[in-house]
């Protein structure tokens, strides 16, 4: 196939995505949901109705942003979402923004304990 053909991964652009539901994932971690409005050289995007999605376990939240703007160099993953699939597993349970910020610190608490634990035990040489 020429360089001129038809070929689905080359050359792959943003305005493909123009007025599409993307997620997009930033160096932070965070994951926003929204629909892409624009776009520059330097993959600065503008996102309509966007949501941030927070999620903990099997619980989740849409924490609603409306009109975002996203630097590019902040952007590690940006892709569409298939509009006639859900757009989360089954088991998911959606819940208000307090529980999540709760579940949110509760992991973060296990997360810090389990560090602290470790280097209490750095001296065993276990590995």
């Amino acid at each position: 196939m020429s360089w001129a053909g038809l070929d689905p991964f080359f050359g792959t652009s943003l305005a493909d995505n123009l007025d599409k539901k993307l997620l997009v994932i930033l160096r932070d971690g965070r994951k926003l949901i929204g629909i892409l409005r624009s776009f520059d050289q330097f993959a600065n995007v503008v996102i309509e109705s966007a949501v941030e999605r927070i999620i903990v376990g099997d619980q989740f939240c849409d924490v609603p942003l409306g009109l975002y703007v996203i630097r590019g160099e902040n952007v590690v993953l940006l892709g569409e979402l298939d509009a006639t699939k859900d757009e989360l597993p089954s088991h998911m349970e959606r819940v208000n923004r307090v529980v999540i910020e709760q579940a949110l610190r509760a992991e973060k608490e296990a997360t810090e304990l389990k560090g602290s634990m470790r280097k209490r035990m750095e001296f065993l040489d276990l590995e």
